[in-house]
């Protein structure tokens, strides 16, 4: 087999190495199958050789296939077209042509592989190991050995190689996390990951600094581990494509969990409290999931004058219990995490 994909690295995205794309469009082509072959026996003290042509190969498929450890599309991004070798030609003395190699894609888990001119999803690659056959190899053709029978003893039919599959493929990818941080812009979620994993998002005192999803290992207990999702911030309007709209949201369904940051003190100078209403209409906006997904709702930058008072109108108008944290002092992060585990772990007790 020949791999046709990148090779893998490192499972948590570093935002120096790489331009993060989670978009793609590509051009897959098969190989074309192999001729069979019309050949007759030619030897000595053999007057009446029969047919002995041999079969074409099969020509190789496009694979499309999910690896942990490819953590973006950027590599896929520089290919635009991606095509297998065809099958080799069947040849006398019965000999069959050789098929040829499948070509394999990698792509990370979380993955949508659409066929682009018919707009309808082949597979979802939500799994480690997960494939789908994009362009599929023709089929090799048959030699005249096949067409022997009593009636025609020397047959000159054989069949050509079968023709490739050609397709245009979108990829999407829809980051895999168990957690995903999210908030208005700003809020605090890149200083968060920072702290809590060895991912270093980009950090600034701005909205948007966060453009793309960012992702790290935290460790919720001696043996857990998760993986984190910052993703990028979403403001008013972000269900009809408003700010970064559905960029942001498309990422968001593939977490089991969400950490809903509110900022106390916006530099807008907005209400939080409306503030985080707004993010969860968006959510419902955007989809029916989205509104049930287990929320766990925590007031960032605990350290500002004020915090605590916006912590304890948003619990009442809330009617349910609500953090604080800080990222820069550390003050509620224990309890963040341990919330974020018993949270997963009623999770998996409701799947079984």
């Amino acid at each position: 087999m020949i791999d046709g994909g990148p090779k893998s690295g490192t499972a948590i995205r570093d935002s120096r190495r790489t331009m993060f794309i989670d978009q793609v469009t590509i051009r897959v082509e098969a190989g074309k199958g192999g001729d069979g072959c019309m050949s007759f026996r030619r030897e000595k003290y053999v007057p009446r050789g029969g047919p002995d042509g041999g079969d074409g190969g099969n020509g190789g498929s496009i694979i499309v296939r999910a690896v942990v450890g490819v953590d973006n599309l950027a590599p896929i991004a520089h290919r635009k077209h991606w095509k297998a070798k065809s099958g080799n030609n069947g040849q006398g003395s019965n000999r069959h042509g050789r098929n040829a190699d499948d070509v394999f894609i990698d792509v990370p888990p979380g993955t949508v592989v659409r066929d682009a001119d018919g707009d309808y999803v082949l597979k979802d690659l939500v799994a480690d190991g997960d494939t789908v056959i994009a362009a599929r190899g023709g089929r090799g053709g048959k030699g005249n050995t096949h067409f022997k029978s009593a009636t025609n003893q020397a047959p000159r039919q054989f069949t050509g190689g079968g023709q490739p599959e050609i397709r245009q493929l979108a990829l999407e990818l829809k980051v895999i996390a168990d957690v995903g941080l999210i908030g208005m812009p700003n809020a605090g979620k890149s200083t968060l990951l920072a702290r809590l994993s060895r991912a270093r998002p980009q950090i600034a005192d701005y909205p948007f600094t966060t453009k793309t999803p960012n992702l790290g290992r935290i460790q919720v207990a001696l043996d857990r581990h998760c993986i984190l999702a910052d993703i990028p911030g979403l403001i008013e309007g972000a269900h009809d494509g408003v700010g970064l709209g559905h960029e942001f949201l498309r990422h968001i369904e593939r977490t089991r969990v969400l950490v809903h940051l509110v900022e106390p003190q916006p530099i807008d100078e907005s209400d939080p409290i409306h503030n985080y209403q707004v993010i969860n209409e968006e959510l419902a906006e955007y989809s029916e999931d989205l509104k049930t997904r287990p929320q766990i709702i925590a007031v960032s930058k605990a350290e500002l004058p004020g915090s605590a008072d916006v912590r304890q109108r948003l619990a009442d108008v809330i009617g349910r219990p609500t953090l604080a944290i800080s990222a820069v002092t550390g003050q509620g992060l224990d309890i963040l995490q341990q919330t974020i585990l018993s949270t997963l772990d009623q999770i998996a007790d409701g799947d079984e």
